[in-house]
Formats: C-alpha cells, structure tokens, sequence
C-alpha cells in the first residue's frame, strides 16, 4: 500500500490472517479454510469475503478489475472498486489483460487469464454438500470421509424427474480427485476455465467465514455420468449484435423496436475491447 496506515476497515494484523488462511488454502486446493470474517461497510453476502481477500493481496505495483456478472459498470462492481480505490490508491482498469488481480462475481472473464495474474471470486455459499446436508459438522464429516454419495445421488434425481441436470450456477467440481467444491455462482460455461489454468483462483465466502482456492495447472473436472456427461451453456448460433463475437457466454434480451431476441456479451470489458479494436459485426 502507498499509505502508511490503514484508514479503511482492515488493519495489518487482520490482512496478515487472511493471507494466512490463503496459505493453508492454496496448499489444499477445494478445501475450505476457515478465517475471521472482519466488518466492512457493506452487507455480509454482497462481496465481503472477496473484498477482503483483495484488499488483503493488493500490493503496490497491482492494477484491480472488478466485474459484477461480467459487468464493469455495475452498481455493485462500481462500489467496490471505489471502495479499494479510497483504502489503496491502487489503479484500476476494465481490461483483463491489463490487470493483476481481479475480483468478480458470477462470472470468469472471456480473455483466458495468465501466470501472474489472480482472480478473486466472491461466495454466497461455499458449502456444495449445503443443499444436502444443512448441518456443518455434518459436512465436514463427509468431506473428511470423502463421502460425496449425496451429491451425486441429488445430480441422479435430476436426471430421472426432467431428463437431465438441471444446475445452473454453483454446479460442483472435483478438485485434484479429493475435495467437491463450489466454484461460486458462475455459469455452467466458465466451468472448465478452472481446470488447468496458468492463473490462482481465490474463492472468500465473508458471512459464511471461508475461504478456498485453485491453484494454477490444478485438475478440476465438473461432476457428471458417462451416460449423462457434463455440458455447458449451447451459446452455438448467437452473436453479439455489439462487437460480432461468438462462442462466448451471452446475455439475452428482447428487442421491443423488432420484436426479436438480441444477444450481447456478458464479459462487457472484453466486448468494448473488441469494439474498440474494430472488431465488428461489419467485419
């Protein structure tokens, strides 16, 4: 930091714990760590375990991005980055490329990230066995025994009551063969950017009290059967009707002029990117 005391709402001692609890969590990737939630000025359950793993990471040389369901211009991403501006003095950017750390919610951007980068995911609910099993030493317990039955049995019953899975966001992974995680409520399509990826991935759950990490070139492979393997969101077909760029995730909205589905990126700092690059439609 540029600052020599800290006038936000964590102090040295407090950042020292929470990369502590980084630590341990990075060492035992999918395992969830426990850490002192501090106060922030914001509700718990709207971003305070990622903004407090970033303002805990941030150094002087780092340039922030925070993305709000791909979103830069979110009231909840634009709140946030004021805030770690105020405490920090760090520069912020809304291109991925540019960045060092990123902090998002719902969403992995588009460009793919690299070695020297590190995003930052904020959790509601970082238990995946929760819509399971509602007591916590219970949980536990079945992570230690590896006993993930339930899971499975839960992804089964889909199957046989509509014909297929039906999670969207918070679909559970396996990391390194050990621990089911959730990776937050991104969609189905950012997924397999977990598996292998070159960047450290830091999951911080503030009103649950946890924190858990990927690391880079770590194996994480979405849950699914042989007969009924894991899929992503059909995105074939649509274009965004802004910067032309396919096979990326969209978001959909109805055109009341023409009465027909319109289609845009959801990761708005890489479309403006490609916009600003001339790539268009027109191309």
């Amino acid at each position: 930091m540029n600052k020599e005391y800290n006038y936000g709402f964590l102090d040295e001692g407090s950042k020292k714990a929470i990369r502590r609890a980084l630590l341990k969590a990075v060492s035992i990737p999918g395992y969830q760590v426990p850490f002192g939630s501090r106060e922030l000025p914001i509700g718990r359950g709207w971003g305070t375990g990622g903004l407090q793993i970033t303002l805990s990471i941030l150094g002087d040389d780092d340039i922030l991005k925070v993305i709000d369901q791909g979103s830069d211009d979110s009231v909840n991403a634009v709140s946030i980055r004021k805030f770690v501006t105020a405490c920090t003095d760090v520069e912020t950017t809304t291109d991925s490329e540019e960045a060092t750390v990123i902090q998002s919610r719902h969403r992995i951007p588009e460009t793919p990230l690299r070695n020297d980068q590190i995003l930052v995911l904020q959790v509601p609910t970082p238990e995946p066995l929760r819509h399971v099993e509602p007591l916590e030493s219970v949980t536990r317990k079945m992570h230690a025994e590896m006993d993930y039955s339930a899971v499975w049995l839960a992804l089964y019953e889909d199957i046989v009551r509509v014909g297929e899975i039906e999670q969207g966001a918070d679909y559970p992974v396996m990391v390194e063969d050990r621990y089911i995680m959730n990776p937050s409520p991104i969609p189905r399509f950012d997924n397999p950017k977990l598996h292998m990826s070159e960047a450290l991935y830091l999951f911080g759950a503030g009103r649950e009290k946890k924190i858990y990490a990927v690391p880079p070139y770590t194996k994480v492979e979405s849950l699914g059967f042989e007969d009924f393997p894991f899929k992503i969101e059909n995105m074939e077909g649509r274009k965004c009707h802004l910067c032309g760029a396919e096979n990326v995730f969209m978001d959909e909205f109805f055109d009341a002029a023409t009465g027909t589905k319109m289609y845009q990126c959801s990761d708005s700092g890489y479309c403006m990117k490609r916009r600003s690059e001339g790539m268009n439609h027109e191309e």
